[in-house]
């Protein structure tokens, strides 16, 4: 994310969008399709993060199945949201990596891994106020320093940028079939449970041949974004609904490199549909706009969740029936715009007092 927002995930935060990735060179070529893809990444990052670590947790006394829609739907996304953020960081990574190590190892390895830390620090204070929250917390140093090291907790995409962007300059010279091939083969045997990885380290593994495929493949995707029709996106959009209806009924999410290539196929998708959203510009200057301030919504929408969740589930909880379906089937989607816009404001308020 750059820090005007993250890109991984300000615009987006600092350094994780085309911005951050590469420079001034590629603040000036950024297309508004990569923007509009960030802005709507972010947007499913926190709507996922409401509903399981929030939304779900609330005592419904409804008849209609509300919250098991909303869980299924945001679980649809797995293979799309991550994924194609670090599609989009690797994308804008190139200038980046051909840089002297010792810029790649300031600006972008050393850089992140001190946000990485610095709002693991914040993250754990403030949930230490919130103990009742659903999601990883810090209750030793031995803990805090397994989560900066090898089990990095929400804010990973953070962690995993450090991480990518020295694998990628240390392999820039091994020839990208090697590369890309052995990424594919991580992320294909992480998500088969061939290889151990607790937590979020399965999706470190998981996720870097996407960085690496944006990094490689920037121009194929790029063609792909501006080629976008409306016969692409509902083409996409029916192969990626029929995948994941496959993968559902046949149980084989675990099977050799099914969720790989799910993953693939909802990148595609993804792709085509910010290539189109962005000619409705009401809609694609919205996210793009959204997408460029990705880095502050990633790091503090967490601990204003947690705050919020401890404020609303007592409330929500003990609502009467009728009162009740309805903020079932808004809420969601409601704090999820709260959420995202006290991130912001937070931000701008942090600004004006030279917090960077």
């Amino acid at each position: 994310m750059t820090t005007s927002a993250p890109h991984s995930g300000g615009g987006a935060p600092a350094g994780t969008g085309p911005d951050a990735a590469g420079g001034d060179s590629a603040r000036a070529r950024r297309e508004i399709w990569a923007d509009a893809a960030r802005g709507a990444c972010i947007l499913m990052v926190v709507l996922w993060h409401i509903v399981k670590k929030h939304y779900i947790e609330i005592t419904w006394h409804i008849s209609l199945p509300v919250p098991d829609m909303w869980e299924t739907f945001v679980e649809q996304l797995v293979p799309l949201r991550m994924p194609l953020f670090f599609t989009i960081s690797g994308l804008f990574a190139v200038n980046a990596v051909n840089r002297p190590w010792s810029v790649v190892g300031r600006s972008k390895v050393a850089r992140f891994y001190y946000l990485f830390v610095l709002w693991v620090l914040i993250q754990s204070a403030v949930l230490a106020l919130t103990p009742d929250f659903n999601t990883t917390r810090v209750r030793s140093p031995l803990e805090l320093l397994e989560q900066i090291t090898i089990s990095p907790p929400n804010l990973w995409y953070l962690y995993a940028l450090a991480l990518y962007f020295t694998i990628a300059k240390l392999v820039r010279r091994v020839p990208p079939a090697v590369v890309l091939g052995g990424a594919f083969a991580l992320s294909a045997a992480t998500a088969a449970d061939l290889i151990a990885a607790p937590g979020n380290r399965g999706a470190l593994y998981e996720d870097l041949f996407f960085f690496l495929a944006g990094l490689y493949f920037r121009p194929l995707v790029e063609r792909l974004a501006s080629g976008s029709s409306l016969r692409r996106l509902a083409l996409t959009g029916a192969a990626f609904a029929a995948v994941l209806l496959a993968v559902r009924v046949t149980a084989s999410e675990k099977w050799p490199l099914v969720w790989p290539l799910v993953c693939i196929v909802a990148v595609v998708f993804g792709v085509t549909a910010a290539g189109q959203v962005v000619r409705w510009s009401a809609l694609g200057n919205g996210l793009a706009a959204l997408g460029r301030r990705t880095l502050p919504i990633y790091v503090i929408h967490m601990p204003i969740l947690a705050m919020l969740d401890r404020l609303l589930y007592d409330p929500l909880s003990t609502m009467d029936e009728r009162w009740q379906l309805l903020v079932a089937i808004v809420e969601p989607a409601v704090l999820t715009t709260l959420v995202v816009v006290a991130c912001l404001l937070l931000e701008t308020g942090l600004r004006r007092a030279r917090a960077r």
